[in-house]
């Protein structure tokens, strides 16, 4: 569908008006106009605010979607010796896993599913 440029009055706020003009097809503009319609102004806010920190957070590079997904591929097969061997050599994994991009609290992850797997 080809993008049409819409002036639509999304909100009256104490009299105010808030007009925005945006490039959406008219699915867009149909969807974006029921969740206007439907919500209070707190809620349209508070998912705002959301989107933004988390835009912002992605783009900086310190959220990283995923973290599930990042422990698991770091942990899935491992065997017993091999989760043992990690634990031990702890302070060369945290360097590895920095030098991969990891955050600490994903760090943080992997070494509790580590002594989860080197206790089995």
């Amino acid at each position: 569908m080809k993008p049409i440029n819409h002036q639509c009055k999304l909100l009256n706020i104490m009299g105010k008006d808030i007009v925005i003009n945006l490039k959406m097809t008219e699915d867009q503009y149909r969807e974006i106009r029921k969740y206007l319609d439907s919500l209070t102004v707190e809620m349209i806010l508070f998912g705002l605010r959301f989107a933004y920190k988390r835009h912002v957070a992605i783009s900086g590079g310190y959220l990283m979607p995923g973290r599930k997904s990042v422990v698991k591929r770091e942990t899935h097969l491992l065997s017993h010796k091999q989760a043992n061997w990690r634990l031990n050599n702890w302070k060369a994994m945290i360097k590895a896993y920095r030098e991969k991009g990891y955050s600490y609290p994903t760090i943080s992850r992997i070494k509790k599913v580590l002594k989860i797997v080197a206790n089995k």
